[in-house]
């Protein structure tokens, strides 16, 4: 079985603390095996790539159920043993996935898991959760948010009212700061500003994790500095992942359509998608956690403030069966139920290999050479089995079989190395369950 790389990290809140005390420099934060990302602070993340890297449905439409769910197992008293599954098509033998997730918990000492596996053309076709979480169990997703974010603005080019290829200063007043820079670019982490490997906490960007402020400023803040002139190199000449250049993709999709983030979030995903989980918020200096899943959250959105400086990289919350309906969205060819969410041909963007294309890019972990592993807009790439993930710091990893058909959605709420080693051994199982 393929080993999932891990990918650049996410800040832990207390560094990100530490460095808004007063350092100008942080210590790198060291990337992550190959399952996940590598721990940080949870900016933007750093996450896997296949394993890795691995929603919410229109007002009006549910993904297709084949039959009423199964219970399996009643939950008991053991949250890492216990598991509720729904066999939503019999079609498809998916009793290999339980076992494998109970003992993993188990031992890891997880407080659950949540899995959600979607078919093109037939919707839900497995949905199991363990411990403490079932359908309704809202979590932190972390750079499991980077496709969505690059679907706001691959949908606003879709219409026109943006072109991802031309320059930010296009559309920014501030854009001059990084004149050849475009969001297809930022999109693709081949911008050429600082990303989060090797330093996440550089000094001149930390806005991007601090909720004060608007996206705007620190938008502005980050593409116009002075203090990364040494460090900015020419885009599209090198995979640089994550970091303030996903700030800047937000702040672009804000001007060029009139609207905030959360409104273009709303607009084009939670409405059409009926996707009443999906949030964005900024919570990396509210909760400082380390590598680690910030506890303190519990499944609550409301343990953080409001914000007008949403974390586009990493700042999303979202229940399972909300993200498994996104992931359903990029298998039917952008439609969710009626609507049309993204056209096929901004899906194929999305998925295509972007620095393989443009500038024979790598988007391997630091110190693994880069063998093998690609990246579009918010996916990685495996250049081996052509599957696609976006896999984030505190363990979720969605990945989709594009040549199959399917998708699945994993969730727990500890790291990405320890959500990318338990993709790993899911992978096959569920790619078995689905080909037969």
């Amino acid at each position: 079985m393929r080993t999932r790389r891990a990918i650049p990290v996410i800040v832990a809140v207390g560094v990100v603390g530490a460095a808004c005390a007063g350092s100008d420099t942080a210590d790198p934060v060291t990337t992550e095996p190959a399952a996940t990302e590598a721990p940080s602070t949870e900016p933007p993340d750093t996450e896997p790539a296949a394993t890795d890297p691995p929603a919410a449905e229109p007002p009006t439409t549910e993904l297709p159920v084949a039959e009423p769910p199964v219970t399996e197992a009643p939950l008991d008293t053991t949250p890492e043993t216990t598991s509720v599954a729904e066999e939503i098509s019999p079609e498809y033998d998916f009793s290999s996935v339980g076992p494998i997730v109970d003992e993993f918990t188990a031992e890891r000492g997880l407080n659950g898991a949540g899995l959600v596996v979607v078919s093109r053309g037939e919707g839900v076709v497995h949905e199991q959760y363990w411990g403490e979480f079932d359908a309704e169990r809202i979590s932190l997703v972390a750079s499991s948010s980077k496709m969505i974010t690059a679907g706001v603005l691959l949908h606003l080019d879709d219409e026109g009212v943006l072109d991802i290829d031309a320059p930010v200063a296009e559309v920014a007043e501030w854009g001059s700061g990084n004149p050849a820079i475009t969001p297809a670019q930022l999109l693709s982490n081949s911008s050429g500003l600082v990303g989060l490997a090797p330093n996440p906490v550089f000094a001149p960007y930390l806005c991007q994790y601090i909720a004060d402020g608007t996206l705007q400023e620190c938008a502005e803040t980050i593409f116009t500095t002075p203090d990364d002139d040494a460090d900015v190199i020419p885009p599209d000449t090198e995979f640089r992942y994550g970091g303030g250049q996903w700030t800047i993709a937000g702040a672009v999709a804000e001007i060029a359509s009139g609207q905030s983030f959360a409104e273009l979030v709303d607009e084009i995903f939670t409405q059409p998608c009926g996707l009443e989980s999906l949030g964005f918020n900024n919570h990396f200096a509210q909760m400082g956690s380390g590598f680690d899943y910030p506890v303190e959250f519990a499944g609550d959105p409301s343990t953080l403030v409001d914000t007008d400086n949403p974390n586009p990289e990493g700042g999303a919350y979202i229940n399972a069966p909300d993200y498994g309906r996104l992931l359903l969205m990029h298998l039917e060819d952008g439609m969710c139920g009626d609507s049309q969410v993204l056209s096929p041909e901004a899906l194929d963007t999305m998925h295509s290999d972007r620095i393989g294309s443009t500038y024979s890019g790598e988007a391997g972990q630091v110190g693994t050479g880069g063998d093998g592993t690609g990246y579009g807009m918010g996916w990685w790439v495996d250049r081996d089995t052509g599957r696609i993930s976006d896999g984030g710091a505190y363990g979720s990893v969605p990945w989709l079989d594009l040549d199959d058909g399917y998708g699945a959605y994993l969730v727990i709420e500890a790291d990405s190395g320890t959500g990318g080693e338990l993709a790993g051994l899911l992978e096959e199982v569920i790619h078995t369950a689905i080909t037969g």
